[in-house]
C-alpha cells in the first residue's frame, strides 16, 4: 500500500526487484545472556531462501555457543557494544559491508523483536517485489499528536516500523542516504531511538524524493500500534512476523484494549509455526507474572474430558511430605488420581510416623513402589525434605514427571483460611482422575512446559499485592547465586504458594543441583517470611524459566466459581473509589504510592507525591520530628498516669 506519507511531494524514478536480483539481511539480535534462542535461528533459515547474504550484528558480547550457532546460518557473525539500540547496530553492519553494498538490490534492515514466519515469506516477496518503489516495511504506525516523547514537538509522524525495512538499490546508493548514516546521532534511551531513528526515518526520506510503501498497513483508523494490538488480525491478513511485546507488555493495558494473547497463540498454531519456540524465549526473558496473564496460561481443569494419550505414558512419581500422618489417606486417595504407573516417595522426619505411614499404605495398597523415607531433619519441612531428602532420586533422570504434595494444615491461620488452603491445592491439583489426566496431558503435550500449579491463594489470604512479603531480596539475592536471570516480577511473584506443585525434574534442575542442608534452612523460628524456606517457594518459576521451561496455572472449574466471584466483587468495590478504568486507577495509585495504615500522615505524603513530589523529603524529615515530640509527650503522660 502507498499513501500520501510514503510518497511526499515529489517523487523520483522507482525500479521493481529484477527477476534476477540479490537481495542483502542485515539482522540485529541482543540477547543479554549472550546466547541465541532458536525462534532467531527458525526466523534466519527461513529468510535464507530470498536473501543472498546474511550478515548478523550481536548487540552485546555472545557466548561461543551462541556465536557458533548464529554461523550455522549467516555468512557475517559481529559483535558489537551494546549501545545505539537495534539503529547503531544497522550502522555498524552497514560499516562492515561497506561499498560492497552496491552489488545488492535490495538491503533489508531486520532486527529479533519478533517471531516467525507466522504466515510463508514468499507471498509477500512476490508482492512487494512487483513495485516500483524505493523503500518499504512491513508495518506501519500512524502519526500521533501531540508527540507522546517529546515536548518540544507537536507531533509524531507517520512511520514505517523500523523492526523490518526494506531499501532498494537507487536509494542506498544515494548521497542523502549516505549522509543520514554518517550524521547518525546518539541514541542512548528508547525514546532517542524513536525521535531520532525510526519516527523520522520515512518521512526524512520521503521529503527528499524518495518513495515507499507498507506491506500490511495499520488496519483502522485509531492510533494504536497495529503490530502489538492488532497481532492476531495482521497474521490473518498474512503477514508472516509477530511482534514479541504483545506478551511482555503490561497486563493492565492489554486489559483495557481488550487484547487477548490466547487468541494471537492460537493463530500462530493454526498456521504451523512451533509456538515452543515462543515460550522458550519468553520464559527467559519475561516476568512470569506477566507472561502468564499476557499469553492467558491458566488452563481449567475439565472433570469429564482430559485428552490424556495413554500411549505416551510418563514416568511420574508423587513426592510426599507427611508431618501429619492423619492425612496419609487422603494423600494416598489423591495419588490414585494419577493416570498410568505412579511410584509414591513419601518423606517423614521422625521413624515413629514413618512406621505408621508404612502401616495405612500396607493396610490400603499401593498400585506402584512406594519408598518411605525418614530425612535427617524438619528444619525446612517439605521444602528441605524434597531438596535435600529426594535430591538423588530427583537429579536421577528416573521420571519424567514428578507431583510435589505434603500434609497441609496450616495451624497458624484460623481454621477456614487453613481450611480454604489445603481446599485451593489439594482439588485444583488433584481433584479427580480427568483432572489430574488433564494436568499430565499438558506436560504431554508441551514439551517447554515446566511446572503447573494452582493459581495465587487469595480466599482468605490478603496474597494480592504483597506476595513477596519480605522475600523478594533473598529471592533476588539466590537467583545470582544460580545464574538466574529471569526478570524478577514487580508486585508479586508467580509462584506455587504452599510449595505443592506437577513438575519435570528437568525444570528444577537449577534448585537440585545445589547442595542444602537442613542447618541453612534452621528450627521453627526460621519458618518465617525472609527465611529460606519461604524464599524457595518463590523459586521454582523462575529457575525453569532460565532453562527455556514457562510455567503454567491450573483449576478447576468449581474452584474457579468460588474464585472469580470474590475478585469480581472484591474489585468492583475497589474501583468504586476513583473515577475511569483499571489502567487509570493503578497508574494514580503507583504516582500516590503506599497509603500505609491511613494515618494523617499517610493520606498528608500520598497528597505530596501526587501533588508536589519535589516536597516530598521536606514533609517527611517534618513529620519524623513531630513524631518525636509526640513520642515524648506520650511517654510523659504515660508516666504521669502511672504516679
Amino acid at each position: 500500500m502507498k499513501t500520501a506519507e510514503l510518497i511526499g511531494d515529489w517523487t523520483r524514478p522507482a525500479d521493481t526487484f529484477p527477476p534476477d536480483g540479490k537481495r542483502l539481511l542485515i539482522y540485529v539480535v541482543f540477547d543479554r545472556r549472550g546466547e541465541v534462542g532458536d525462534f532467531v535461528l527458525y526466523a534466519l533459515e527461513h529468510m535464507r531462501a530470498f536473501c543472498d547474504e546474511i550478515v548478523v550484528v550481536s548487540n552485546g558480547p555472545l557466548t561461543a555457543q551462541g556465536r557458533a550457532r548464529l554461523e550455522t546460518v549467516g555468512d557475517l557473525v559481529l559483535e558489537r557494544p551494546n549501545e545505539g539500540y537495534d539503529i547503531w547496530g544497522y550502522k555498524h553492519g552497514l560499516d562492515a559491508v561497506g561499498e560492497r553494498v552496491s552489488s545488492f538490490d535490495e538491503l533489508l534492515l531486520v532486527n529479533d523483536t519478533w517471531f516467525g514466519p507466522i504466515r510463508p515469506f514468499g507471498p509477500i516477496f512476490e508482492r512487494m517485489n512487483a513495485h516500483p518503489l524505493h523503500f518499504w516495511g512491513m508495518t506501519d504506525h500512524l502519526r500521533v499528536e501531540p508527540h507522546p516523547f517529546t515536548q518540544d514537538e507537536d507531533y509524531l509522524p507517520y512511520h514505517l516500523q523500523s523492526y523490518w525495512v526494506a531499501v532498494r538499490r537507487n536509494m542506498f546508493t544515494s548521497p542523502e542516504w549516505d549522509a543520514y548514516w554518517r550524521d547518525l546521532p546518539a541514541m542512548t534511551t528508547y525514546s532517542d531511538a524513536v525521535t531520532k531513528h525510526e519516527g523520522i526515518f520515512t518521512q526524512h526520506f520521503t521529503q527528499q524524493g524518495f518513495s515507499g510503501e507498507v506491506a500490511f498497513p495499520t488496519l483502522t483508523d485509531k492510533i494504536e500500534n497495529h503490530a502489538v494490538l492488532y497481532a492476531e488480525q495482521l497474521i490473518d491478513a498474512g503477514c508472516p512476523t509477530l511482534k514479541r511485546r504483545p506478551f511482555f507488555q503490561w497486563p493492565v493495558f492489554l486489559d483495557r484494549v481488550a487484547v487477548v494473547g490466547k487468541w494471537t497463540l492460537e493463530a500462530v498454531e493454526r498456521n504451523g509455526y512451533p509456538v515452543e519456540l515462543i515460550f522458550d524465549d519468553l520464559a527467559r526473558n519475561v516476568e512470569p507474572r506477566v507472561l502468564n496473564a499476557d499469553a492467558a496460561l491458566l488452563r481449567v481443569l475439565s472433570p469429564t474430558d482430559d485428552g490424556y494419550d495413554s500411549s505416551k505414558p510418563m514416568r511420574t512419581a508423587v513426592f510426599a511430605h507427611i508431618f501429619y500422618v492423619e492425612m496419609t489417606d487422603e494423600i494416598l486417595d489423591r495419588a490414585g488420581y494419577l493416570p498410568g504407573d505412579v511410584d509414591l516417595i513419601v518423606t517423614t522426619p521422625e521413624r515413629e510416623r514413618a512406621d505408621e505411614i508404612e502401616r495405612i499404605i500396607a493396610a490400603r495398597g499401593f498400585p506402584g513402589r512406594v519408598e518411605v523415607r525418614v530425612v535427617a531433619s524438619n528444619n525446612g519441612r517439605d521444602q528441605a525434605a524434597f531438596l535435600i531428602g529426594c535430591r538423588d532420586v530427583l537429579l536421577s533422570d528416573r521420571y519424567d514427571l514428578v507431583v510435589k504434595i505434603h500434609s497441609k494444615k496450616t495451624p497458624q491461620d484460623g481454621a477456614n483460611m487453613g481450611r480454604h488452603f489445603r481446599r485451593h491445592q489439594f482439588e485444583n491439583l488433584l481433584g479427580g482422575p480427568h483432572e489430574a489426566a488433564t494436568i499430565v496431558s499438558l506436560f504431554q503435550q508441551q514439551p517447554g512446559l515446566g511446572l503447573a500449579f494452582p493459581p495465587t491463594v487469595h480466599l482468605g489470604h490478603p496474597t494480592m499485592g504483597h506476595g513477596w512479603w519480605a522475600n523478594r531480596p533473598g529471592v533476588a539475592e539466590l537467583c545470582a547465586e544460580l545464574g538466574i536471570r529471569v526478570p524478577l516480577d514487580e508486585v508479586s511473584p508467580l509462584a506455587p504458594f504452599g510449595s505443592m506443585f506437577f513438575a519435570r525434574p528437568q525444570a528444577l534442575r537449577l534448585l537440585l543441583e545445589r547442595e542444602w542442608t537442613y542447618d541453612e534452612f534452621g528450627g521453627a523460628e526460621a519458618y518465617v517470611d525472609g527465611g529460606l524456606a519461604h524464599i524457595l517457594e518463590r523459586m521454582p518459576v523462575y529457575a525453569a524459566g532460565e532453562l527455556g521451561y514457562h510455567s503454567m496455572t491450573i483449576a478447576t472449574p468449581e474452584y474457579l466459581s468460588k474464585s472469580y466471584t470474590a475478585f469480581d466483587y472484591n474489585l468492583d468495590h475497589m474501583s468504586a473509589t476513583m473515577p475511569e478504568d483499571t489502567q487509570h486507577q493503578v497508574q494514580f495509585l503507583r504516582r500516590a504510592g503506599y497509603i500505609g495504615w491511613g494515618r494523617f500522615r499517610d493520606f498528608v505524603d500520598m497528597w505530596v507525591r501526587l501533588h508536589r513530589p519535589s516536597a516530598a523529603d521536606r514533609i517527611d524529615r517534618a513529620f519524623t520530628s513531630t513524631e518525636r515530640v509526640r513520642g515524648g509527650l506520650w511517654r510523659a503522660r504515660q508516666r504521669l498516669r502511672r504516679r
